[in-house]
């Protein structure tokens, strides 16, 4: 038996291909499924079911589209309103993939209510357990609305202790929890992989009793991507497959009519590159960090977003993780250096670090903004500063005083993506290009710990 993560770390999850050596399944794929099919070519196997733990809601599921195309049965619960034929599956059901592959679904709900985990049986077991059980931790239970997330939280208690009944050696393998917002709280202890024994030592779900365990994760929730509320109703309708021919190239006339009706130009390149020199009233969202995540966050969902970059591999890779997320196809791309992008003169963003900030406050006054998330926030922040989380600023961006506004981060990546929305305003900006943890007190800036 051989298993296969698929790794999608900008997204912070995992699909998983599984095979004997002739016949495979594939848990949780995601819409580029090209992978998963580069995968059986690779090993030489046939891919004859595909399972879904759950109705996704952080991304759109290759699983329909992967079925349809190899001829696969899609193991879906029978309980999951969907408007697509699937091969219903139920709490307990056992399927015989192979003579060497049998897979029993456990009903474990919690991050959704229809939550299915996977065990595939025998000498070697493994729990492919969705957002139930992670690593260190649990999926969020509040993604189908606040009402429910105290109901949740308890049957997401339960359902760990459903699978920590497994036995000790039982290998875990979660779709979400490697970063992604769908974890309930972050793993603490980094790890590539883990077991049902190791969870029972350090997980809390696994430690604490219910009452504790509901209060920490409902008090740790923090905010989530505003594109999630989209996942799961184009989940339940069977995507179809991802289109990922390149889009069509858009010379300087018609970058600028995108950008005067109010189109989303999105600079790829890293924010240093960015900083140097750039078309006046561009998005900097780099390749380089959680890209997709937070044009999918701020962006009003149907704008028409055209990508600009170095070249047309960095389209490619953005286009790809953009289907993952519901939008489907950039309506332009532009590759090569700015100054071919534009007629108007280049702009540049001001940088610094927090040593920068330091000297100038003792000269003048600044406005500074920190755009890190709440429980960021609430972790420690510098004394004196406006915060306004990046995913509310474009609503909130009228709360934001007169004069030079210095934004930060918790290392340069969110600060480069604040700065450029309000110097899309007009407004004078000065992004810190630096990381929080380390410089913020070495440079003698007053700091409120927890």
């Amino acid at each position: 038996m051989t298993i296969i993560p698929i790794a999608t770390p900008s997204l912070g999850d995992r699909s998983y291909v599984v095979h004997d050596g002739e016949v495979a399944f594939v848990v949780d794929p995601q819409r580029d499924i090209d992978r998963v099919l580069a995968l059986s070519r690779e090993h030489g196997v046939r891919i004859t079911d595909v399972f879904e733990t759950h109705i996704h809601n952080d991304y759109v599921t290759g699983g329909y589209a992967l079925a349809q195309q190899v001829g696969a049965r899609y193991h879906v619960n029978a309980d999951d309103p969907v408007s697509y034929e699937r091969d219903e599956i139920r709490d307990g059901d056992v399927v015989e993939v192979s003579p060497a592959l049998h897979v029993r679904a456990v009903h474990t709900p919690g991050h959704t209510y229809t939550h299915l985990s996977y065990v595939l049986e025998g000498d070697e077991p493994v729990v492919f357990s969705g957002g139930s059980l992670l690593f260190g931790s649990t999926g969020r239970p509040d993604l189908l609305g606040e009402e429910h997330k105290h109901e949740l939280a308890r049957h997401q208690y339960r359902s760990a202790r459903t699978l920590a009944t497994l036995p000790d050696e039982t290998v875990v393998m979660p779709t979400h929890g490697f970063g992604s917002f769908c974890a309930a709280t972050s793993a603490g202890e980094s790890t590539d992989s883990s077991t049902i024994g190791r969870e029972r030592r350090v997980n809390p779900v696994l430690s604490q009793d219910e009452e504790d365990y509901v209060a920490s994760v409902i008090a740790g929730l923090d905010a989530y991507p505003a594109y999630y509320v989209h996942m799961g109703p184009a989940n339940a309708a069977g995507p179809s497959a991802a289109d990922l021919s390149a889009p069509r190239r858009a010379d300087k006339d018609e970058l600028r009519r995108r950008l005067e009706a109010g189109e989303w130009l999105v600079d790829l390149r890293h924010r240093t590159a960015f900083a140097a020199g750039h078309v006046p009233r561009t998005i900097n969202m780099g390749l380089d960090g959680q890209f997709s995540t937070y044009l999918g966050w701020l962006i009003p969902w149907g704008t028409p977003v055209t990508l600009l970059a170095d070249t047309p591999e960095q389209v490619a890779e953005a286009q790809r993780e953009l289907v993952r997320i519901g939008i489907d196809r950039p309506a332009a791309q532009a590759t090569g250096r700015p100054e071919e992008w534009t007629d108007e003169p280049l702009a540049t963003l001001p940088t610094a670090t927090f040593a920068d900030l330091a000297q100038v406050r003792h000269h003048r006054e600044v406005t500074v903004l920190d755009v890190r998330r709440v429980n960021e926030w609430r972790d420690g922040h510098l004394i004196g500063v406006l915060h306004i989380p990046l995913h509310d600023l474009l609503k909130r961006m009228d709360e934001l005083p007169d004069g030079e506004i210095w934004v930060h981060c918790a290392s340069g990546y969110r600060s480069s993506i604040a700065s450029s929305l309000i110097a899309a305003t007009g407004r004078r900006v000065v992004a810190i290009n630096d990381t929080y943890a380390t410089s913020a007190v070495k440079a003698g800036l007053p700091v409120e710990a927890a």
